[in-house]
């Protein structure tokens, strides 16, 4: 694996993975700034932002970027998180010097011309307009504003027609100045790339770039709560969640083996006992999601209002017998085959290889190489999952969310009750 680390003068981190016998490459710059990293105020301007950088720069128009990178047979897309904004490119191998110029223009030179704010405002209008047709988006927003309340990882990465509406070119070139610095990127390229060459263009785009950002971002506070809406849908939707662990956390991996066990796949506990003994819903299945100082740990579920009350007794007591229990031998195998399965998966696409090694570079300040993560995920035990499941008991601060049906909020909360005063007397 040739993984070569370099860094500019000021501070912008670059990483690339030459992949041989490939003829395409991934060029990525990751900023950690994404929606975490707004106040109250601008909520959504980081993915509007995003959605600007597409809409024109000094040198080029709209339709002059699509046209340049398509043209190259390539690609160009940007996705905002709660902690990153990614701006990428998929292009030929000979298209490589391409595909990092237009990523640093429309990152460092987006015009915000009225014109264009106003019509991607409408944009973003109708993709929150979307999200309140889909039960899945709601229940998952409503259970993250009860674990974070009042803070940025509970609000939505879109933001809400009111904010969006009052947002103005001011506001997001303020967002970008505060937060948009070189050490707080990375600029990661995997597949056909050569990493001299991408650092030499790299230090003439981004070399200018001021080093420090002045933001900062503040800890979060999982307090758990119930939420509930009565938006009538076909199907309840219910998510339960506990506080899980930070990314760069020493139980991180437990905790993502203990989620793959619960609800991972067809063969998990959730899913065999759930859907296929019980016939109680089509989708159920369990999530684990790493932050920096954070986590959350949880299922999903959707069923019918006549069924979601044995649903969430069946699923909470899925849960709490793996806390109490832990998992069998043949369990921990299947789910650690899983994850080294997804790693190696990975390695066959450039894509998803510079999103593994600018993450690495995030969370870990270094890139981790195939054996050191194998030998994380063959450390551990049954009991480092049991201890995953012991947290979420004696009184540990729960999520429940529910959307669907009038009373649904009441049988989630008594479930969650039930399974905090089974947590109580097994703690």
């Amino acid at each position: 694996m040739t993984v070569q680390v370099s860094q500019l003068t000021n501070g912008m981190r670059i990483v690339t993975h030459r992949m041989v016998n490939l003829e395409t490459a991934s060029i990525g710059v990751f900023v950690t700034a994404g929606a975490r990293s707004e106040t109250e105020n601008e909520h959504g301007v980081a993915h509007f932002l995003e959605h600007m950088a597409f809409k024109g720069t000094p040198s080029r128009t709209p339709m002059q970027i699509a046209e340049e990178i398509e043209g190259a047979g390539g690609a160009l897309n940007a996705v905002t998180s709660s902690e990153a904004t990614n701006y990428y490119a998929r292009v030929l191998k000979d298209d490589v010097a391409l595909g990092l110029n237009l990523i640093a223009d429309i990152l460092l030179n987006p015009a915000f011309s009225d014109e264009e704010l106003d019509r991607e405002r409408d944009v973003i209008l109708q993709e929150i307009a979307a999200t309140q047709d889909n039960p899945d988006e709601i229940v998952f927003d409503l259970a993250l504003a009860e674990a974070y309340p009042g803070q940025p990882l509970g609000r939505s990465i879109l933001g809400t027609d009111r904010t969006i509406s009052r947002q103005s070119a001011a506001d997001l070139k303020r967002f970008r100045n505060e937060n948009y610095a070189a050490s707080r990127m990375i600029l990661s390229a995997a597949g056909a790339v050569n990493h001299d060459a991408i650092h030499a263009q790299a230090e003439r785009l981004f070399g200018g770039l001021s080093s420090e950002a002045p933001r900062t971002v503040k800890k979060a506070k999982f307090e758990g709560g119930h939420a509930s809406s009565d938006k009538r849908f076909e199907q309840c939707h219910v998510v339960y969640a506990f506080e899980g662990y930070p990314n760069a956390h020493e139980n991180a991996f437990a905790g993502r083996i203990f989620a793959s066990i619960a609800g991972g796949g067809m063969a998990s506990r959730l899913f065999q006992e759930v859907r296929e003994k019980r016939g109680l819903c089509y989708d159920v299945h369990a999530f684990d999601w790493g932050y920096v100082d954070s986590g959350v740990i949880g299922l999903h579920a959707a069923t019918s209002p006549q069924q979601l009350k044995e649903l969430t007794s069946v699923a909470l007591g899925i849960i709490a017998d793996l806390a109490d229990d832990g998992p069998t031998d043949q369990e921990l195998a299947r789910a650690k085959a899983q994850m080294k399965a997804g790693l190696f998966m990975s390695l066959e696409s450039c894509e998803a290889r510079a999103g593994q090694i600018a993450w690495d570079i995030m969370v870990f300040g270094r890139p981790i190489g195939n054996e050191e993560l194998i030998a994380k995920i063959e450390s551990i035990s049954p009991a480092d999952v049991q201890a995953v499941g012991q947290s979420f008991r004696g009184g540990a601060e729960m999520v429940s969310a529910v959307i669907g049906a009038r009373g649904a909020a009441t049988v989630v909360s008594d479930a969650a009750e039930a399974f905090q005063a089974r947590a109580s007397i097994h703690a």
